[in-house]
């Protein structure tokens, strides 16, 4: 099973960044794909962006040019860096991994959230 732990959210004005940091542990033999999801009150769960183990990436056209995701592999680590934050990016993010356990079973897992609100 895999856990994971969000940090970095918090309020930012906009124009602002923030550094979201997500960092996966537990008992896995690889996770694959690791990324960013965010809700906000009223709306579905949309992915922000998502990372492969090899480095490729994956983005929702509304946050192309002003969010990176990056990943550490050797630490289990997914990050996304966000810049010129607007108002309509407020939500709570979600850090989602996919991951096979060590009998091989494919698992998906979410973390608990992170708050992030941009006020105008």
């Amino acid at each position: 099973q895999v856990q994971l732990v969000e940090s970095g959210g918090g309020l930012v004005q906009v124009g602002g960044s923030l550094r979201l940091s997500c960092v996966a542990s537990g008992r896995f033999f690889s996770i694959n794909v690791m990324g960013w999801y965010r809700q906000a009150p009223g709306n579905q769960r949309e992915l922000v962006a998502d990372i492969t183990s090899g480095g490729s990436t994956n983005y929702a056209d509304s946050v192309k040019g002003r969010f990176t995701i990056s990943r550490d592999n050797a630490k289990n680590t997914v990050y996304l860096q966000m810049n010129s934050l607007k108002p309509e990016d407020t939500a709570v993010y979600y850090c989602k991994a996919d991951s096979l356990s060590i009998y091989g079973a494919r698992r998906f897992s979410w973390g608990q959230g992170t708050q992030v609100t941009v006020s105008s």
